[in-house]
Protein backbone atom coordinates (compact mmCIF):
# COMPACT_ATOMS: atom_id res chain seq x y z
CA UNK A 1 0.00 0.00 0.00
CA UNK A 2 1.31 3.51 -0.74
CA UNK A 3 2.71 5.39 2.19
CA UNK A 4 0.00 7.02 4.28
CA UNK A 5 0.19 10.65 5.39
CA UNK A 6 2.46 11.11 8.41
CA UNK A 7 -0.11 13.18 10.34
CA UNK A 8 -2.80 10.75 11.46
CA UNK A 9 -6.17 11.18 13.06
CA UNK A 10 -8.02 8.44 14.91
CA UNK A 11 -10.20 7.86 11.84
CA UNK A 12 -7.14 7.69 9.58
CA UNK A 13 -5.75 5.01 11.85
CA UNK A 14 -9.02 3.08 11.64
CA UNK A 15 -8.85 3.18 7.84
CA UNK A 16 -5.25 1.99 7.86
CA UNK A 17 -6.24 -0.94 10.05
CA UNK A 18 -9.21 -1.69 7.79
CA UNK A 19 -8.08 -0.71 4.27
CA UNK A 20 -10.94 -2.60 2.62
CA UNK A 21 -13.34 0.09 3.90
CA UNK A 22 -11.61 2.70 1.73
CA UNK A 23 -12.11 0.76 -1.49
CA UNK A 24 -15.44 -0.95 -0.82
CA UNK A 25 -17.66 1.44 1.14
CA UNK A 26 -18.42 4.07 -1.56
CA UNK A 27 -18.90 1.41 -4.23
CA UNK A 28 -21.28 -0.62 -2.07
CA UNK A 29 -23.36 2.45 -1.25
CA UNK A 30 -23.54 3.34 -4.94
CA UNK A 31 -24.55 -0.18 -6.00
CA UNK A 32 -27.20 -0.55 -3.28
CA UNK A 33 -28.98 2.59 -4.43
CA UNK A 34 -28.51 1.66 -8.09
CA UNK A 35 -30.78 -1.31 -7.39
CA UNK A 36 -33.53 1.12 -6.38
CA UNK A 37 -33.36 3.22 -9.54
CA UNK A 38 -36.12 2.68 -12.10
CA UNK A 39 -35.44 1.96 -15.80
CA UNK A 40 -37.76 2.27 -18.81
CA UNK A 41 -38.55 -1.43 -18.35
CA UNK A 42 -39.36 -1.43 -14.65
CA UNK A 43 -40.05 0.75 -11.64
CA UNK A 44 -37.42 0.71 -8.93
CA UNK A 45 -38.60 -1.99 -6.58
CA UNK A 46 -35.66 -3.11 -4.46
CA UNK A 47 -35.98 -3.23 -0.67
CA UNK A 48 -39.75 -2.92 -0.86
CA UNK A 49 -39.64 0.49 -2.55
CA UNK A 50 -41.55 1.21 -5.74
CA UNK A 51 -40.19 4.26 -7.55
CA UNK A 52 -41.83 5.25 -10.85
CA UNK A 53 -39.61 6.11 -13.80
CA UNK A 54 -40.63 9.77 -13.62
CA UNK A 55 -38.96 9.98 -10.20
CA UNK A 56 -35.58 8.82 -11.52
CA UNK A 57 -33.89 12.25 -11.05
CA UNK A 58 -34.63 12.19 -7.32
CA UNK A 59 -33.44 8.61 -6.95
CA UNK A 60 -30.24 9.37 -8.83
CA UNK A 61 -29.52 12.58 -6.92
CA UNK A 62 -30.01 10.78 -3.60
CA UNK A 63 -27.62 8.07 -4.71
CA UNK A 64 -24.93 10.59 -5.62
CA UNK A 65 -25.32 12.50 -2.35
CA UNK A 66 -25.03 9.33 -0.26
CA UNK A 67 -22.11 8.05 -2.31
CA UNK A 68 -20.31 11.36 -1.87
CA UNK A 69 -20.87 11.06 1.88
CA UNK A 70 -19.16 7.66 1.77
CA UNK A 71 -16.32 9.09 -0.34
CA UNK A 72 -15.87 11.90 2.16
CA UNK A 73 -15.70 9.41 5.01
CA UNK A 74 -12.88 7.40 3.39
CA UNK A 75 -11.07 10.33 1.75
CA UNK A 76 -8.01 10.02 4.04
CA UNK A 77 -7.47 6.59 2.45
CA UNK A 78 -7.64 8.04 -1.07
CA UNK A 79 -4.79 10.34 -0.07
CA UNK A 80 -2.52 7.31 0.31
CA UNK A 81 -2.10 7.62 -3.44
CA UNK A 82 -0.25 10.83 -4.40
CA UNK A 83 -2.40 12.78 -6.84
CA UNK A 84 -0.96 13.17 -10.31
CA UNK A 85 -2.36 12.72 -13.81
CA UNK A 86 -0.32 12.03 -16.93
CA UNK A 87 -1.19 13.22 -20.46
CA UNK A 88 -1.40 9.56 -21.48
CA UNK A 89 -4.47 9.16 -19.26
CA UNK A 90 -6.27 11.91 -21.17
CA UNK A 91 -5.35 10.33 -24.51
CA UNK A 92 -6.62 6.92 -23.37
CA UNK A 93 -9.85 8.52 -22.17
CA UNK A 94 -10.46 10.21 -25.53
CA UNK A 95 -9.68 7.06 -27.50
CA UNK A 96 -11.81 5.13 -25.04
CA UNK A 97 -15.03 6.99 -25.82
CA UNK A 98 -14.57 6.36 -29.55
CA UNK A 99 -14.03 2.66 -28.85
CA UNK A 100 -17.01 2.45 -26.48
CA UNK A 101 -19.51 4.21 -28.74
CA UNK A 102 -18.26 2.42 -31.86
CA UNK A 103 -18.55 -1.05 -30.32
CA UNK A 104 -21.94 -0.27 -28.79
CA UNK A 105 -23.19 0.83 -32.21
CA UNK A 106 -22.21 -2.55 -33.66
CA UNK A 107 -24.52 -4.30 -31.15
CA UNK A 108 -22.38 -7.44 -31.18
CA UNK A 109 -24.04 -8.63 -27.99
CA UNK A 110 -27.44 -9.11 -29.60
CA UNK A 111 -26.21 -9.97 -33.10
CA UNK A 112 -23.40 -12.41 -32.28
CA UNK A 113 -23.49 -13.46 -28.62
CA UNK A 114 -27.27 -13.42 -28.09
CA UNK A 115 -28.15 -16.22 -30.53
CA UNK A 116 -25.72 -18.61 -28.82
CA UNK A 117 -27.20 -17.85 -25.40
CA UNK A 118 -30.87 -17.65 -26.41
CA UNK A 119 -31.70 -21.21 -25.27
CA UNK A 120 -30.41 -20.31 -21.79
CA UNK A 121 -31.96 -16.86 -21.66
CA UNK A 122 -35.40 -17.89 -22.92
CA UNK A 123 -35.92 -20.94 -20.72
CA UNK A 124 -38.16 -20.70 -17.60
CA UNK A 125 -35.20 -20.07 -15.28
CA UNK A 126 -33.87 -17.32 -17.52
CA UNK A 127 -37.28 -15.67 -17.69
CA UNK A 128 -37.70 -15.88 -13.92
CA UNK A 129 -34.51 -13.90 -13.36
CA UNK A 130 -35.07 -11.60 -16.32
CA UNK A 131 -31.98 -12.82 -18.17
CA UNK A 132 -33.64 -12.42 -21.55
CA UNK A 133 -33.26 -8.65 -21.22
CA UNK A 134 -29.62 -8.68 -20.20
CA UNK A 135 -28.50 -7.42 -23.63
CA UNK A 136 -31.18 -4.74 -23.77
CA UNK A 137 -29.76 -1.33 -22.73
CA UNK A 138 -33.21 -0.06 -21.75
CA UNK A 139 -33.58 -2.98 -19.35
CA UNK A 140 -30.21 -2.37 -17.69
CA UNK A 141 -29.73 1.41 -17.94
CA UNK A 142 -31.88 4.36 -16.91
CA UNK A 143 -31.80 5.96 -20.40
CA UNK A 144 -33.51 8.96 -18.79
CA UNK A 145 -33.88 11.93 -21.12
CA UNK A 146 -34.64 14.92 -18.86
CA UNK A 147 -35.79 17.05 -21.78
CA UNK A 148 -38.48 14.49 -22.56
CA UNK A 149 -39.59 13.57 -19.06
CA UNK A 150 -39.25 16.90 -17.22
CA UNK A 151 -41.59 19.74 -18.12
CA UNK A 152 -39.45 22.47 -16.57
CA UNK A 153 -36.44 23.01 -18.85
CA UNK A 154 -34.40 24.65 -16.10
CA UNK A 155 -35.00 21.63 -13.89
CA UNK A 156 -33.96 19.39 -16.78
CA UNK A 157 -30.65 21.21 -17.16
CA UNK A 158 -30.12 21.16 -13.39
CA UNK A 159 -30.62 17.39 -13.31
CA UNK A 160 -28.33 16.99 -16.31
CA UNK A 161 -25.61 18.81 -14.36
CA UNK A 162 -26.07 16.35 -11.48
CA UNK A 163 -26.04 13.46 -13.95
CA UNK A 164 -22.76 14.64 -15.48
CA UNK A 165 -21.26 15.14 -12.03
CA UNK A 166 -22.07 11.54 -11.14
CA UNK A 167 -21.07 10.16 -14.54
CA UNK A 168 -17.76 11.98 -14.96
CA UNK A 169 -16.54 12.39 -11.39
CA UNK A 170 -18.20 10.06 -8.90
CA UNK A 171 -18.42 6.87 -10.97
CA UNK A 172 -14.79 6.90 -12.22
CA UNK A 173 -13.52 7.50 -8.70
CA UNK A 174 -15.42 4.77 -6.91
CA UNK A 175 -15.23 2.18 -9.71
CA UNK A 176 -11.48 2.48 -10.24
CA UNK A 177 -10.69 2.39 -6.53
CA UNK A 178 -12.93 -0.65 -6.13
CA UNK A 179 -11.87 -2.57 -9.24
CA UNK A 180 -8.16 -1.77 -9.43
CA UNK A 181 -7.50 -0.68 -5.88
CA UNK A 182 -9.23 -3.69 -4.33
CA UNK A 183 -10.53 -6.49 -6.57
CA UNK A 184 -7.49 -6.87 -8.83
CA UNK A 185 -5.11 -6.83 -5.87
CA UNK A 186 -7.37 -9.00 -3.70
CA UNK A 187 -7.06 -11.95 -6.11
CA UNK A 188 -3.27 -11.66 -6.08
CA UNK A 189 -2.38 -11.92 -2.41
CA UNK A 190 -3.86 -12.47 1.03
CA UNK A 191 -2.30 -9.20 2.20
CA UNK A 192 -3.68 -7.48 -0.90
CA UNK A 193 -3.14 -3.96 0.46
CA UNK A 194 0.62 -4.56 0.30
CA UNK A 195 0.57 -5.35 -3.44
CA UNK A 196 2.10 -2.34 -5.25
CA UNK A 197 -0.47 -0.66 -7.44
CA UNK A 198 0.12 -1.52 -11.10
CA UNK A 199 1.44 -5.00 -10.36
CA UNK A 200 -0.71 -7.64 -12.06
CA UNK A 201 -0.97 -11.37 -12.63
CA UNK A 202 -2.92 -13.21 -15.31
CA UNK A 203 -5.71 -13.83 -12.81
CA UNK A 204 -5.87 -10.15 -11.91
CA UNK A 205 -6.07 -9.12 -15.57
CA UNK A 206 -8.85 -11.64 -16.25
CA UNK A 207 -10.83 -10.55 -13.19
CA UNK A 208 -10.27 -6.88 -14.07
CA UNK A 209 -11.94 -7.54 -17.42
CA UNK A 210 -14.65 -10.07 -16.59
CA UNK A 211 -15.98 -8.29 -13.50
CA UNK A 212 -16.84 -5.02 -15.31
CA UNK A 213 -18.26 -7.02 -18.21
CA UNK A 214 -20.76 -8.52 -15.78
CA UNK A 215 -21.58 -5.00 -14.62
CA UNK A 216 -22.24 -3.92 -18.23
CA UNK A 217 -24.17 -6.86 -19.73
CA UNK A 218 -25.65 -4.76 -22.53
CA UNK A 219 -22.14 -3.62 -23.55
CA UNK A 220 -20.11 -6.79 -23.00
CA UNK A 221 -17.74 -6.29 -25.93
CA UNK A 222 -17.22 -2.58 -25.32
CA UNK A 223 -16.59 -3.26 -21.62
CA UNK A 224 -14.06 -6.00 -22.42
CA UNK A 225 -12.05 -3.75 -24.73
CA UNK A 226 -12.35 -0.52 -22.75
CA UNK A 227 -11.49 -1.94 -19.34
CA UNK A 228 -8.56 -3.81 -20.90
CA UNK A 229 -7.29 -0.45 -22.13
CA UNK A 230 -7.44 0.96 -18.61
CA UNK A 231 -5.63 -2.11 -17.28
CA UNK A 232 -2.87 -1.43 -19.81
CA UNK A 233 -2.74 2.18 -18.58
CA UNK A 234 -2.56 0.99 -14.98
CA UNK A 235 0.41 -1.27 -15.72
CA UNK A 236 2.08 1.43 -17.79
CA UNK A 237 1.88 4.31 -15.31
CA UNK A 238 1.25 2.46 -12.02
CA UNK A 239 -0.89 5.38 -10.96
CA UNK A 240 -4.51 4.93 -9.87
CA UNK A 241 -5.34 8.57 -10.59
CA UNK A 242 -4.47 8.02 -14.25
CA UNK A 243 -7.12 5.28 -14.31
CA UNK A 244 -9.63 7.59 -12.66
CA UNK A 245 -8.79 10.42 -15.07
CA UNK A 246 -9.07 8.24 -18.19
CA UNK A 247 -12.39 6.89 -16.93
CA UNK A 248 -13.59 10.44 -16.22
CA UNK A 249 -12.65 11.70 -19.68
CA UNK A 250 -14.39 8.80 -21.41
CA UNK A 251 -17.53 9.19 -19.30
CA UNK A 252 -17.69 12.96 -19.77
CA UNK A 253 -17.29 12.71 -23.54
CA UNK A 254 -19.82 9.87 -23.60
CA UNK A 255 -22.29 12.14 -21.82
CA UNK A 256 -21.64 14.92 -24.35
CA UNK A 257 -22.19 12.45 -27.18
CA UNK A 258 -25.45 11.21 -25.66
CA UNK A 259 -26.87 14.72 -25.26
CA UNK A 260 -25.82 15.70 -28.80
CA UNK A 261 -26.99 12.49 -30.50
CA UNK A 262 -30.01 11.57 -28.40
CA UNK A 263 -28.71 8.04 -27.77
CA UNK A 264 -29.91 8.11 -24.17
CA UNK A 265 -29.75 4.32 -23.92
CA UNK A 266 -25.98 4.70 -23.48
CA UNK A 267 -26.47 6.44 -20.11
Amino acid sequence: MPEAPTKKTNWSAVLEDNPWVVFLAPFIVFMIFTQIEPTPEKAGGAFGLVIPYSHYPWAYAAKIVLTLAAVGAVWPGYRWFPFRVSPLAIVVGVVGVVVWVGLCKLQLETRVIGPFLSPLLDNPLGKTFGLAGMFDPEATRSAFNPFEHMADRRAAWAFLAVRFFGLALVVPLIEEFFLRGFIMRFVMARDWWEVPFGTVTTTAVVVGTVFPMLMHPAELVAAAVWFSMITWLMVRTKNIWDCVAAHAVTNFLLGVYVVASGDWHLM
